[in-house]
């Protein structure tokens, strides 16, 4: 059996923060609606020794290149029924709680959003 490690606690506001992750969450979900594969991952791991990373990727349509500025931009939306909030909403949240949001292209297709925040604490490792 290989040892699990514990994550450290996130100090931040709960509702935030989970409204960050939902967001990220419905953006690839609504990424894949067409096409295959459909899978959607996310993760959340130790970060330069006093961040925790949390990671949403899919294996949807990807960002196209000319629309990479412009993502985080308030009112900017690919989508024919989005308002263009959603992610300016949550790098403002993010960095609000110290942290910081990005993509980058998954491969072989796709797009992972990730963003940090700061721990309170060492991790602990479960034998």
């Amino acid at each position: 059996n290989e040892a699990e490690m514990q994550l450290p606690p996130v100090h931040g506001n709960r509702v935030q923060l989970q409204q960050v992750l939902l967001n990220l969450i419905v953006n690839a979900i609504d990424a894949m609606a067409k096409g295959e594969p459909r899978v959607l991952g996310i993760r959340s791991e130790l970060h330069e020794n006093d961040r925790i990373k949390v990671s949403v990727s899919d294996t949807g349509v990807g960002i196209r290149r000319q629309d990479a500025d412009r993502v985080f931009n308030p009112l900017f939306t690919n989508k024919p029924d989005g308002m263009g909030m959603g992610l300016s909403i949550c790098r403002a949240i993010v960095e609000a709680h110290d942290g910081a949001l990005w993509f980058a292209p998954n491969e072989p297709q796709g797009t992972v959003f990730q963003f940090t925040l700061r721990t309170h604490g060492a991790p602990a490792v479960a034998a």
